[in-house]
């Protein structure tokens, strides 16, 4: 998989909050007694070695390496034709499922995409469904099965309840942001990938490297995406699809370690958990992106 490097203009309020990082950091080291008058005269004495660990740590934030080795090639793709639908198509067949549901705030997906994107998406809030994530995520399951005419297994029928499955705080709070700024809509216009981005990778590569803009999308997001594109997983070869924005408990034990997925198999679409260190090339996470 080849990560790309988005290079945009820095403001001058990102350059304020990172030096104050920068400034935060040695006055924790001053309190924390790490530093006093002779360190901190070495520290300026060093300066250039001083400074060349700082622009070395910024890299590793950046470029991390964390579970680089959970990468493997990938021949599968979107095999069945899908391609993203336009916004209002995605909202008619929306609210065709949801018949109570509001509108999305449609022009706005005549914007530019953000990199990596691949398509706007129209996606619920969840909270215009349920009362609760895990009641919209299982309204969305029961949906797609309904879709498919019971084309569907569930294999974690009884478990997605909050114990056994639950929303990444990513995610949760990149989708409040986008929230906020479409006030007064129920539909959001999202703009997403659905898999191609990260094929090959385990979850937990795909998140480690997630650009700031980045997160994960969850069950009920990439149901809602299904029902909306349900060519999308038509044949046994479509990449199977991660659901990086949500984790999973599969005892109940809150011990959340596996992620959970959607994947075409024997004629039927299939949901079901994995563990998140597993790198597979038939299956990739699919995200959404802030607009810069």
């Amino acid at each position: 998989m080849t990560m790309e490097t988005l290079i945009t203009a820095v403001t001058d309020g990102q350059k304020k909050q990172v030096k104050r990082f920068v400034e935060d950091a040695v006055d924790r080291a001053i309190v924390e007694g790490l530093l006093d008058k002779d360190s901190i005269q070495k520290l300026i004495e060093n300066g250039d070695g001083f400074q060349a660990d700082i622009a070395a740590s910024i890299k590793k934030h950046l470029f991390p390496n964390q579970f680089v080795d959970e990468e493997v090639e990938s021949i599968y793709g979107y095999l069945s034709g899908y391609k993203p639908k336009e916004i209002m198509e995605q909202v008619h067949i929306l609210r065709q499922f949801f018949p109570d549901i509001g509108f999305a705030d449609e022009k706005l997906a005549e914007r530019p995409l953000p990199p990596n994107a691949e398509g706007w998406f129209a996606i619920p809030r969840w909270q215009s469904v349920a009362k609760t994530y895990n009641e919209a995520v299982q309204k969305v399951l029961d949906l797609i099965k309904q879709q498919r005419k019971g084309n569907f297994y569930n294999y974690c029928e009884g478990k997605i309840g909050e114990q056994y499955l639950r929303q990444l705080e990513r995610t949760s709070r990149k989708l409040e942001a986008l929230g906020k700024a479409q006030k007064g809509y129920d539909i959001l216009v999202v703009a997403a990938q659905f898999g191609l981005r990260y094929r090959g990778c385990s979850v937990r590569r795909a998140r480690e490297v997630f650009m700031g803009n980045e997160f994960g999308l969850g069950v009920f997001e990439i149901g809602c995406m299904i029902l909306t594109h349900p060519e999308r997983l038509a044949n046994y070869d479509d990449l199977r699809i991660d659901c990086a924005g949500s984790e999973s408990s599969f005892g109940g034990d809150n011990s959340f370690l596996r992620a959970l997925l959607f994947k075409f198999n024997d004629g039927k679409v299939e949901f079901g958990a994995s563990w998140v260190d597993i790198a597979n090339g038939g299956y990739g996470s699919a995200s959404g992106f802030l607009s810069r």
